[in-house]
């Protein structure tokens, strides 16, 4: 409705034109205060309350704020959780004894044979530096005339070449600590005296994703015939363009690549999820819909747009929504088995009765006329993903191997995000698909419990740990 640009002479109105006049104005006033009611909650989103990451928080991030109640889980390692302090060994390296004088400083006696009454231990690093092997070749002349020669091992290559440990140290350190190339180049010389040329980083990286491609091919096809499995893409800038990470995973795999497009094209040109026939969770994003598969929906970001609604909008039904699944996710957590049929039927309940309270609170806009479908408030259109999803909303209560959030993927994810945040975006499509490779496999042998570092000098002796598929 168009503002009125100032108010009509009213004494010259009859009483309809009058009162006629009142409900225009009344009705202009509730399009303003919604407009404003509006405007403030997308103020007031951030990454505490909706789907919008931490880094778009900006200087006025909110404080922390957790799900768990006050006083269940204190500060600090838990019980039964193995510490980490360091103990004495029982054979030292390095044995340094500091005796008594020779003599008694009371009566100047000489004193006796000296015993071990204290020890303490420090560890450190030894010193830190390269060492060169030669490898000669040696030849010898036989009677017949012939010359008989040695032979270099197939990976002496050249005249002068970085051994294997050097080169899993640059990948552990972009790759398993996200530091740049340069930084990395820099620290090598810094540490062990062995400078580098950020070529010479890079080449690394080219040799390990070569090496390593068969591994990561298997983790996917893994994938495909895993129970539960886990999605999530994020965008990562390369060659100066926007490109879309995909990740997939479960407890013990981590699979991601790298793709221009961020829905079914990049499925389909993936391959792994369009035969997938477990049960995906995810964000609740629609193109994760297009896969012929079970579906569980991640409750955190739930949780998070059901805060926003209690504590803008000032709703009762988001906070015992909030409280509801909550305390179902903690029943499930602390039995470690299904719950009843009755329980859940009671918990469903009780989901129902909430969110017809909500509609009753967020009735739905009425059809405008124009194309497409009506835009609705975001209070309804959760309630409507709730109502409509409700099975997948609830996977985790009826399905042991499914977890509450989506929780796994997001973790694989954080890393590529530290990445980018420290080292900006990649130079090519290239070095964003090494990067992929590469941290697949060692994001999935970590989970497995490997040593990660040992496996990258494995990989670049040419015998690559191989993860667990099962």
């Amino acid at each position: 409705m168009a503002a009125m640009s100032e108010l009509p002479d009213l004494s010259q109105l009859s009483h309809e034109q009058k009162d006629a006049l009142i409900v225009a104005l009344f009705a202009q006033v509730q399009a303003l205060a919604a407009k404003v009611t509006a405007l403030e909650g997308r103020l007031a989103l951030n990454s505490k309350n909706s789907s919008k990451p931490p880094s778009s928080d900006g200087l006025h991030k909110p404080q922390p704020k957790s799900l768990r109640k006050k006083g269940e889980r204190p500060s600090g390692g838990q019980k039964g959780h193995p510490g980490q302090t360091l103990k004495q060994v029982e054979a030292p390296d390095i044995v340094i004894t500091h005796a008594p004088p020779a003599q008694c400083d009371a009566c100047q006696q000489t004193l006796g044979a000296a015993t071990v009454v204290e020890t303490r231990q420090v560890f450190d690093l030894p010193p830190l530096r390269f060492e060169v092997t030669e490898h000669q070749v040696l030849q010898a002349h036989c009677r017949c005339g012939k010359t008989c020669r040695g032979e270099f091992p197939a990976a002496i290559t050249a005249p002068v070449q970085y051994g294997p440990v050097a080169l899993a140290a640059v990948v552990h350190l972009t790759h398993q600590h996200m530091l740049p190339i340069a930084r990395t180049a820099a620290l090598m010389g810094d540490l062990f005296g062995l400078g580098m040329s950020e070529a010479t980083v890079l080449a690394a990286h080219e040799q390990a994703r070569e090496r390593l491609g068969p591994s990561v091919a298997a983790i996917g096809h893994a994938l495909q015939a895993t129970a539960v499995v886990h999605a999530d893409e994020t965008g990562m800038r390369a060659q100066g363009k926007l490109r879309w990470m995909h990740v997939l995973t479960s407890k013990t795999l981590t699979w991601m690549a790298c793709h221009e497009k961020r829905g079914r094209a990049a499925f389909e040109a993936l391959g792994i999820l369009p035969v997938f026939k477990g049960t995906l969770v995810h964000d609740g994003w629609r193109p994760y819909r297009g896969p012929d598969c079970l579906h569980a929906l991640c409750n955190a970001h739930h949780l998070r747009e059901l805060t926003y609604i209690f504590e803008q909008l000032n709703e009762p039904w988001a906070g015992q929504m909030i409280e509801l699944l909550a305390s179902a996710c903690a029943e499930v957590a602390a039995t470690g088995e299904l719950l009843p049929g009755a329980r859940i039927n009671a918990l469903r309940t009780r989901y129902s009765d909430l969110l017809s309270e909500g509609d009753r609170l967020n009735p739905r806009a009425s059809p405008t006329g124009k194309r497409g479908r009506t835009k609705q408030s975001k209070a309804a259109n959760l309630i409507d993903r709730l109502r409509h999803y409700a099975d997948d909303v609830w996977r985790f209560a009826t399905d042991r191997d499914v977890p509450f959030t989506n929780n796994l993927a997001e973790q694989a994810i954080r890393m590529p995000k530290v990445k980018q945040k420290i080292s900006g975006g990649f130079r090519t499509n290239n070095g964003a698909d090494t990067f992929c490779v590469i941290r697949s496999y060692l994001a999935t042998l970590h989970k497995q419990g490997a040593n990660v570092f040992h496996a990258l000098i494995l990989t670049f002796k040419g015998t690559p740990l191989q993860p667990c598929l099962g």
